[in-house]
Parts: C-alpha cells; structure tokens; sequence
C-alpha cells in the first residue's frame, strides 16, 4: 500500500507501506549504524520515534530474541530504503517484516533516506506522521510526542532483582536497555531495578552499594521533579549515569541542558577521554545535552567529548564519586570501546566500601 512520511515542515515523502497500516505520529530521528536495527527498535530511548535508517537495506540478518534491548519494541514506526524480505541468520527466528507486522509497527520503503536526512539535519529533529491518507494530516499539540511521559511509559512497574554478585547496583530504571543489566552481571554485580519514581526511603532500604541512573527516552527538564532525591542519593553511594541519567545528574547539581538540533545517533561517534585522551568510537541516542558554561559551580568537570562537535559527552566530580557517560558504553549496537568505564564504577563502589570498613 502506498503510504507517506510527512514532516511537520510540511514536506512530503512517498513510499510503500508494510506492516501496520495505522497512522503515526511522533518525531522522526535518523540512525547511522550499518546494523543494529533489532537493538534500535527495542531501545527504550527510541520510545515514540520513527527511525530513518541511512543503511539502504536493512533487515538481512531477520530477528531474534538475544539482541533485544527490552520485552517489548519502542520505535513507533521504522523508514528506510529497502526491507528483506528474509533473514538470513542461523539465529533468526522470524524476518523483520515478519516482527513488524507481529508487534503493529508500520515499515515505509522505497523512501529517498538521503533526502530526508538531509532535511533533518538541516531543520532538526521534527514531528512527523506517516499515513495513507494526506487529507487526514493534523499536526494539533494534542498528537504530538512532547506531550507524552515517555519515561512512565518504559519504566518497570516493579522492582525486580537479578544476579548474586559481591556489589549490589541499584538501577533506577527510566527506559534501560537490557546490555547494561547484562554488562553488570558480567562484571559480579547483584542489580535490583527499580522504577523511576521510588523514593529515597525504598532505595536506601535497599542497602546499595552503588547507584546507576539508566538511560531513557525524552526531556530531562520533564523529571525535574526527582532531582533533589537524585542529588542526596549521588552524595550518598558512588553513582553512574547513562544517557538521561547523565543529564538528571548534571540538572540535579544545578547544570543545564539543552535540545540538540537533530541528535547524536548512530553506532560511531568518536568520543575522547580528556584525562588520558584515549579515543572511543561510541554508540548513541541523545536529543539532549549537557551545556558546558553550566556546569561552572556544579562540582562536575567535563570528562569526555564529542570531537565532532565538543559537546559533553561524560561528567565526574570533584568531590563526589559520581561518573557519567552520553554514549553507552555496553554498546549493543556499536564497538565495545568503552565497555571499561563500567570498570571505574566497580572501583568507586570499592573503595567506598573500603571507607566503610576503615571509618
């Protein structure tokens, strides 16, 4: 069926329709990793966008349940040149035509994606719709992604505990992706998830040795509400913070943030380690970022940065042990450079139990 990418900038892009037929709205982002859709698509942080990949064929390696960052897919709808029809994986279980049809995410192909990158990285990130019917548009505040608390909508409804590891992580839970849970089991951590609005009371109780804010999709400012904890807990136990929970941190400690103007995606952007100047070519997500001039009487030093652009891309503290990171350093998709940093979080959570033990 023919269907159409229509941009809130008014312009109109026509391609088939597979999948489901119904209409979607949401802001349209685009990914520059050759493969990885599985991941993209089940990647709580792309809650309520449509995925433009730039990879002109993706789909060749079909589907399968261990590459999936959550339960359930996130993207609403995915855009790209061509699907196949088949995967061809001896792990694949189903196509990704297949997966859509089964889980309702339209699949437009056939889409010039050269074309509208080009106009998203001119004009940004943007509301968009796909349709079948360009009579039907309507663009009202109402319909659109900004309204909607994408966090309450990915978070765990539970708390949940995984592993029987020597240090114990609280992960406070805003849309994590299945890899970093999996990265600390890997590394001997007991990790209780939990979700984004539990009280300090709940989370002390748990007796952590360590906090890590996850990733998760949105506005940070929409959670300003929950700094103030963010900040008591961060003084109290050594603390991580992907992605989102890298910018609540830096919003807890009186730092800014801002919109970029089409995001940092993809499965290779080079980031470098301003102390050891060490180069990680890094897998992100991100609409937002921490600004620079802010982070003046917040205690935090800019840690790593992007080197196309020099935005923040890592925080530490000057007194606390608090590490932040805007890529992910699981990766999944992406290299595993940086896959050590969850190391340093291991060596802060030490210590700190060192400190315990000698105070």
């Amino acid at each position: 069926m023919k269907g159409y990418l229509v941009l809130s900038s008014g312009e109109v892009f026509e391609g088939e329709l597979i999948g489901s037929e119904k209409e979607v709205y949401g802001e349209v982002v685009f990914f520059t990793g050759m493969t990885g859709y599985e991941e993209v698509i089940t990647d709580p942080s792309f809650r309520g966008q449509m995925v433009v990949f730039t990879y002109p064929l993706i789909g060749n390696y079909g589907i399968n349940r261990k590459d999936q960052e959550s339960e359930k897919t996130q993207a609403s709808a995915l855009i790209m040149h061509s699907c196949r029809k088949h995967g061809y994986h001896y792990e694949a279980t189903e196509s990704l035509e297949e997966y859509a049809n089964k889980n309702q995410i339209p699949i437009l192909v056939g889409v010039d994606t050269r074309a509208v990158v080009k106009r998203i990285r001119q004009l940004g990130d943007m509301g968009a719709i796909i349709t079948t019917n360009l009579e039907t548009i309507d663009f009202s505040e109402k319909q659109l992604i900004g309204t909607r608390n994408l966090v309450e909508e990915v978070s765990t409804p539970k708390i949940e505990t995984f592993g029987k590891g020597d240090y114990h992580v609280v992960m406070i839970d805003f849309g994590y992706k299945k890899s970093i849970l999996t990265s600390l089991l890997n590394l001997g951590c007991k990790v209780t998830v939990v979700p984004f609005n539990t009280d300090e009371k709940t989370i002390n109780g748990l007796k952590p040795d360590g906090i890590l804010l996850s990733n998760g999709p949105g506005n940070p400012k929409r959670l300003l509400h929950l700094t103030e904890q963010i900040k008591r807990l961060a003084m109290t136990y050594p603390t991580m913070g992907i992605c989102l929970g890298h910018q609540l941190l830096a919003l807890a400690f009186g730092g800014d943030t801002k919109k970029l103007r089409f995001g940092h995606r993809g499965a290779n952007q080079p980031v470098q380690d301003t102390i050891t100047k060490k180069i990680y070519i890094t897998s992100q997500n991100h609409s937002y970022v921490v600004t620079n001039e802010s982070l003046t009487k917040t205690g935090f030093t800019p840690r790593y940065v992007n080197i196309n652009d020099r935005s923040i891309e890592g925080m530490s503290h000057n007194l606390y042990p608090i590490t932040s990171v805007q890529f992910h350093p699981e990766a999944h998709p992406g290299p595993a450079d940086s896959e050590e940093i969850f190391l340093h979080f291991l060596t802060d959570m030490s210590s700190k139990r060192r400190e315990k033990v000698y105070a």
